[in-house]
């Protein structure tokens, strides 16, 4: 197992159990117990777990994984999300990205399609600046970023500079990433910060896609951003359960599956 898989796979087990041990995690990923005290003192430097004689325990704050962790999750799915999302998009659009795991996988997918570079080529609009980054070296691609407070763990710029950006512009189509999605709550997000601004990118979008993997499908997180009546599509993967994706259809919800 690569570095960044295994220590994305550490922040996982102490999310579910609290705390790890150096044995049981030299057993599980065939490290050596030295490489493994390693890895438990570069997440320890990031702040993300707290060392212990033997071990580590979850941070005393509880956290969200910081995205260049997250993105080695379901990166099939995010993939075949990714896909299906970049061909709503047209040459000439104005598209809005959120900041996510996701959506810098939609972000790839549009860098990738040649045919976008014909022509008008198209506008991002997006508030996560690993995005504005990916796609910064792309001539065909107009990046505008908006301003705010960095967010470090999502890369996403927060706050009334992000809303006073957006105020002014129109997008024809916007994607975005959330933490839980449920046919009943909604779209839901960690941070209400970032549920403000995913809120109003979706308000300035003509159309407003919901992109999840499938785990999140029936997951309910801390702040609401909103439901069908400001998300009309939602795009998931193929591995959600069908009786979940049906209440999201009773619910008015266009539901897409890659």
């Amino acid at each position: 197992m690569k570095r960044a898989a295994r220590l994305n796979a550490i922040l996982d087990l102490l999310a579910e159990d609290g705390e790890v041990n150096v044995d049981e995690l030299v057993e599980r990923f065939g490290a050596s117990a030295a490489t493994t005290r390693r890895d438990l003192d570069s997440l320890a430097e990031q702040r993300l777990l707290t060392r212990t004689h033997g071990g580590a325990v979850a941070h005393s704050v509880a956290y969200e994984l910081p995205i260049r962790y997250k993105s080695h999750q379901r990166a099939h799915e995010k993939e075949s999300i990714a896909l299906a999302a970049a061909a709503l998009v047209a040459p000439g659009m104005v598209v809005g990205l959120s900041g996510g795991t996701t959506t810098t996988a939609i972000a790839a997918a549009l860098a990738a399609r040649d045919d976008l570079a014909a022509g008008p080529g198209i506008t991002v609009v997006t508030n996560a600046v690993n995005i504005a980054a990916q796609l910064a070296t792309r001539p065909d691609i107009k990046v505008v970023v908006t301003g705010g407070v960095i967010h470090s763990r999502s890369y996403e710029l927060v706050g009334p500079f992000v809303e006073q950006l957006l105020r002014g512009v129109r997008l024809d189509i916007a994607f975005i990433g959330v933490n839980g999605m449920d046919a009943a709550a909604g779209a839901t997000t960690q941070d209400e910060r970032e549920a403000a601004v995913n809120r109003m990118m979706a308000e300035r979008a003509r159309r407003a896609v919901v992109v999840t993997d499938s785990s999140k499908i029936g997951t309910v997180a801390f702040a609401a951003v909103g439901g069908s009546e400001l998300f009309p599509v939602l795009l998931t993967d193929d591995g959600a359960d069908a009786a979940a994706l049906a209440a999201f259809r009773d619910a008015g919800y266009e539901v897409l599956t890659a």
